[in-house]
C-alpha cells in the first residue's frame, strides 16, 4: 500500500474500535446487559491500529485488561466481540471471557487481565517461533504499570539471552489504574531504564498512527530476522476512566484540565485533520467513514442481544 492507503486504513481501523467502544459507552449502564467490566480505550486507538497493520496474519499478540482495541484491529469477529461481552454464547469465548480475556487463536491474539502475566508468555511464544523456525513474531502489549513487575525484568533477560523474535510494545497512558507515572517510577523515560545494547529501545508519539506503523514496521522486521527483541515506549492516554465507560476526572486524581488538553490530541483527529489537508479525502468521506463504524456497531450490538444464552448444564466445561 502506499502512504496514502495506508493511512486510511489505519483511520478505518482506528474508527472500528472507536465506534464500538462508543457503543459500549452508550449502552452499558442504560441497558445493564453488558455485566463484564470494560477496559476502553479511546484515546488509544493508534497504537493498535498501526500494529496490526504491521505485523502478518501469521504473527500472534499477548495483551492484558485493556485488549478491545488490539483484539478489533487485528481482525478479530466485530460481531464475536459484542456477542462475547453480553455473556452469550456466540461470543468469541462463548461468553465466558467478558471484556478482559479476548483470546482468539484465530485472530492470533491471547489477552488476561493479571498485570505483566502475557509478557513471559509472549517471549515462550517467540521461543517456540525460534525453535520451529517459522518466522513468526510474538507481541507482548502492556502497559506502563507491566513493567514494575518483576516477571517483566525476567521476560526481558530471557528474551534477550536466546534472540527471540519478540516486540515489547508498551502502551504508556502515564497511569496505573488511579496513580500517576510520577509517583511510581523514576523522572526518567522507561524507554531510557529499559535500554541495553542487545535491546535497543526508543520512546515515540503514541498518539500518531502513521508514525507508529513506520517505527514498528521497522521493528518488526529487525525481531522477524532474529536480531533480537525490541522495546518500544508509544506516549499515549486513555480518555475515559480506568475501568466503565465514564469520565473520572472528579476522583482527584487528574484534572478536567488534562483529560481536555489529551482530548485535543485525539489520534482520530489528528490523522483525519491531516489526511483532510492532504486532499486524501474530504470531511465527507471522513464523516461517512466513521458514520459507516457507528451503524456498524448498532447492528452488532441488537444482534448480540438476540443471540443465544450459554448452556446452563455446560458451566463446567473448560474449567481448569
Amino acid at each position: 500500500m502506499t502512504p496514502p492507503e495506508i493511512k486510511i486504513k489505519l483511520l478505518d481501523l482506528m474508527l472500528k474500535v472507536r465506534m464500538a467502544e462508543e457503543k459500549i459507552v452508550e449502552v452499558y449502564t442504560k441497558d445493564q446487559q453488558m455485566r463484564t467490566p470494560t477496559h476502553l480505550s479511546i484515546g488509544q486507538e493508534a497504537v493498535a491500529a498501526a500494529l496490526s497493520l504491521a505485523l502478518q496474519a501469521q504473527d500472534q499478540v499477548f495483551t492484558g485488561h485493556r485488549c478491545h482495541a488490539a483484539y478489533l484491529a487485528k481482525g478479530g469477529d466485530f460481531q464475536g466481540f459484542f456477542d462475547e461481552l453480553c455473556g452469550k454464547k456466540t461470543g468469541i469465548c462463548q461468553g465466558r471471557a467478558g471484556s478482559a480475556h479476548l483470546t482468539d487463536p484465530s485472530a492470533g491474539i491471547y489477552a488476561s487481565p493479571i498485570l505483566s502475566a502475557m509478557v513471559p508468555v509472549a517471549v515462550g511464544a517467540a521461543m517456540s517461533f525460534k525453535m520451529d523456525q517459522n518466522h513468526k513474531v510474538a507481541v507482548a502489549v502492556f502497559g506502563d504499570a507491566a513493567i514494575e513487575e518483576g516477571v517483566f525484568a525476567e521476560s526481558v533477560n530471557f528474551a534477550v539471552t536466546n534472540a527471540l523474535p519478540v516486540l515489547f510494545l508498551c502502551e504508556n497512558n502515564l497511569y496505573s489504574t488511579h496513580t500517576p507515572l510520577s509517583v511510581r517510577q523514576p523522572a526518567s523515560s522507561i524507554s531510557e531504564r529499559v535500554s541495553i545494547a542487545e535491546m535497543p529501545a526508543q520512546q515515540i508519539d503514541g498518539n500518531d498512527a502513521f508514525l507508529v506503523y513506520e517505527k514498528l514496521k521497522i521493528a518488526i522486521k529487525h525481531v522477524r530476522e532474529l536480531k533480537g527483541p525490541l522495546f518500544m515506549e508509544c506516549l499515549t492516554y486513555r480518555i475515559r476512566e480506568h475501568v466503565g465507560p465514564l469520565f473520572d476526572y472528579d476522583r482527584g486524581y487528574r484534572s478536567q484540565e488534562e483529560v481536555k488538553a489529551w482530548m485535543k490530541r485525539c489520534p482520530i483527529a489528528f490523522l483525519s485533520e491531516g489526511l483532510i489537508k492532504e486532499n486524501v479525502l474530504t470531511s465527507t468521506q471522513v464523516r461517512g467513514m466513521r458514520i459507516d463504524w457507528k451503524i456498524k456497531a448498532h447492528e452488532a450490538y441488537a444482534n448480540a442481544l438476540k443471540a443465544p444464552w450459554p448452556d446452563a448444564a455446560k458451566l463446567e466445561e473448560h474449567v481448569y
